[in-house]
């Protein structure tokens, strides 16, 4: 049993927030995201999130230092569109193995930083696995049902890479994070587990599925136990939800997998649903409340934010769980 998994036992642990709701604070430009390397690019570099990691390396770790100040045990990697797919269209492809190798890197110093302050509250680094920006089971023609934007075999290749390099720059564990197609993800799983085999090591893996809607159902029509059921026949770390609803909204699909799974069960939502303006509202303390009934009906063993979720919801998320014990759950053998 690995560290994580042992301390998974004895108490809930948090994890950070949103990356992106806090880089936008610091009001990047285009030539900020470019940096001296990329400054004659031929492809507008603003809002490539993942790209910070090397050319304002100091301020992705200054959101994971908040977040770990906050109390949070594990921060996720800025790797959310770190796969050759998302990259390409930044003309990006080659940079795929370096971006996730130093995202790694960076959260995992201030992670042995916050560690060695305090060995009794170990900190881990999740390498994020973001769902791609194309889906393997649906086609994007409604007039060609038939046609494929991508493939399994092309899926599988990619997040291979992802996982390599963010396991060489020190990620403890990987998160397939916002499924809203399980047929990615199960590509990803695949990668995962190639890459377990070649090393001869066990990856710890965390899979964190999308709800898109008051459907109750993931992009590709899930519902919440469909999900779990396809994702089950590996030994995962944990199983959860996390973006598009909120604290609230997110209730009855816990309770769904909680009830079914033997895995730790993660939830990172969103701080509620965005206003017209695309702008999410809710306060930490709100927030806080709403992830109170998840305790309350021992729910949960991993719990975080999602979309417009910050240093203050995660403090007060930390605050909270402290009074609860974690769900009761006992991994396969």
């Amino acid at each position: 049993m690995s560290r994580i998994e042992e301390i998974l036992q004895e108490r809930i642990l948090v994890l950070d927030g949103a990356m992106g709701t806090m880089l936008q604070r610091y009001k990047f430009t285009e030539e900020a995201f470019r940096g001296e390397r990329f400054k004659d690019w031929p492809i507008p570099l603003k809002g490539n999130n993942d790209l910070l990691s090397l050319t304002q390396p100091q301020a992705i770790a200054e959101i994971h230092r908040k977040y770990f100040e906050a109390g949070a045990d594990l921060v996720e990697t800025n790797t959310f569109s770190g796969t050759t797919i998302a990259m390409a269209d930044y003309g990006m492809e080659a940079l795929v193995y370096e971006l996730n190798l130093e995202s790694a890197r960076i959260a995992k110093k201030v992670a042995e930083e916050f560690t060695a302050k305090d060995p009794k509250k170990p900190r881990f680094v999740i390498g994020t696995m973001g769902p791609t920006n194309k889906t393997a089971s649906m086609s994007p023609d409604v007039n060609d049902p038939g046609f494929r934007a991508i493939t399994f075999e092309e899926l599988r290749v990619a997040y291979k890479q992802q996982a390599e390099a963010l396991l060489d720059g020190g990620a403890d564990l990987l998160m397939v994070e916002t499924v809203f197609d399980t047929l990615n993800a199960k590509a990803a799983l695949f990668a995962i587990e190639e890459v377990s085999e070649e090393r001869n090591k066990r990856i710890p893996i965390m899979v964190s599925g999308t709800i898109t809607d008051a459907s109750g159902r993931t992009l590709s029509g899930q519902t919440a136990e469909a999900f779990l059921i396809s994702v089950s026949h590996l030994p995962l770390l944990s199983v959860g939800f996390n973006c598009a609803l909120g604290a609230k909204q997110l209730t009855p699909y816990l309770e769904v997998i909680s009830a079914k799974s033997n895995f730790a069960i993660s939830a990172h939502p969103n701080a509620g649903l965005p206003n017209a303006f695309g702008e999410y509202e809710e306060t930490a303390e709100i927030m806080a409340n709403q992830i109170g009934e998840y305790l309350e009906k021992g729910l949960i063993n991993v719990v975080g934010g999602c979309c417009g979720t910050t240093e203050e919801h995660i403090k007060a998320i930390s605050e909270l769980v402290a009074k609860y014990q974690p769900r009761k759950f006992k991994y396969p053998a």
